[in-house]
């Protein structure tokens, strides 16, 4: 049996506002992190482009919740440098049976799978992970689509850990870890489904 993370770790840590990460792809284990500076996006100022809008209304991609996680997760893995390991794989898979992990996946007309992200959910927060796309925009559609599910089942963190300029184009900003630990314990105390409106 793969060695693995216990779920009850992952999700102690996730509440204490830290998240594993491997050196390479290839590491057999995980450091914890945590930010002085907090990666956010404020479900209620979230944004995508107009193209991206444009894509959604034209149908051309179908949006599915948690029915090819591990694909999802390995798709994310699958670049040069990479902090998913094996074990960070394996270890989520398991917390995603244990309905803590899940995946927005995106395909395309051709039944492809060519866009989407996962996440860790606990009470009234996600924590984003990674996305990944193989055509163009379909990780933003992917995103267009989480957003739909944590408005619509009333979550109140979105966390993506740390801040970036491509995070930036869909409302990601930045706060001080004192009041990303308050946001945490208030998101903390009530439940939320992860399921598609």
């Amino acid at each position: 049996m793969p060695k693995i993370i216990p779920p009850e770790i992952l999700l102690k840590g996730y509440s204490r506002g830290i998240f594993p990460m491997s050196e390479s792809r290839n590491d057999e284990d995980v450091e914890w992190f945590s930010a002085r500076q907090r990666g956010v996006i404020p479900i209620d100022q979230f944004k995508v482009s107009s193209n991206v809008r444009r894509l959604i209304r034209q149908g051309r991609y179908d949006c599915r919740v948690n029915q090819s996680f591990r694909k999802v997760i390995e798709e994310c893995a699958t670049r040069e440098s990479t902090w998913i390991s094996e074990l960070i794989i394996n270890s989520f898979e398991v917390l995603h049976l244990a309905g803590h992990a899940h995946s927005v996946e995106i395909y395309n007309r051709e039944n492809k799978l060519v866009g989407g992200l996962y996440g860790v959910t606990l009470g009234a927060a996600f924590f984003g992970e990674s996305m990944f796309k193989v055509e163009k925009e379909a990780d933003k559609v992917a995103l267009w689509h989480c957003h739909r599910i944590l408005e619509s089942n009333e979550f109140e963190l979105w966390d993506t850990q740390f801040y970036t300029n491509h995070l930036a184009q869909f409302g990601c900003t930045e706060i001080p870890a004192v009041e990303y630990d308050v946001l945490l314990m208030n998101a903390l105390q009530k439940d939320c489904e992860f399921k598609l409106p």
